[in-house]
């Protein structure tokens, strides 16, 4: 049974860089046919699908927020990471990071998440 843990500060100042990782344990985020994701959701709203990172390497973002996002990966810790730039108060939401079977096309079906993390934008 895969498990999926994020962490990171619960509270970042408007401008900077928010940065989360996800660990995983009960399975190796190097295996081809998955994609492991980070997903968010604000006070109010839908969840928003960020990007993921496949088995292999490959990254993709969501269009939305491409051009503040970057995913990375440390396989030796079995960890991948999400960052995202320049952040405001709309940033403030619950991070998610989930693992899935297919690259994420409108729905959530099958994920395997984590516990989800408070992240709020403040001065």
């Amino acid at each position: 049974q895969v498990q999926l843990q994020e962490s990171g500060p619960g509270l970042v100042k408007p401008s900077q860089t928010l940065s989360l990782t996800c660990t995983v344990s009960g399975g190796s985020i190097t295996t081809e046919s998955h994609y492991w994701n980070w997903i968010r959701q604000s006070p109010g709203k839908g969840l928003e699908w960020m990007g993921a990172i496949t088995g292999t390497g490959s990254i993709y973002y969501g269009p939305s927020l491409k051009s503040r996002t970057s995913i990375s990966r440390d396989t030796a810790k079995n960890q991948f990471t999400l960052q995202l730039s320049s952040v405001t108060p709309e940033d403030t939401a619950v991070y998610y990071c989930a693992r899935s079977e297919v690259l994420y096309y409108g729905n959530y079906d099958g994920y395997d998440w984590g516990q989800g993390t408070q992240v709020t934008v403040s001065s």
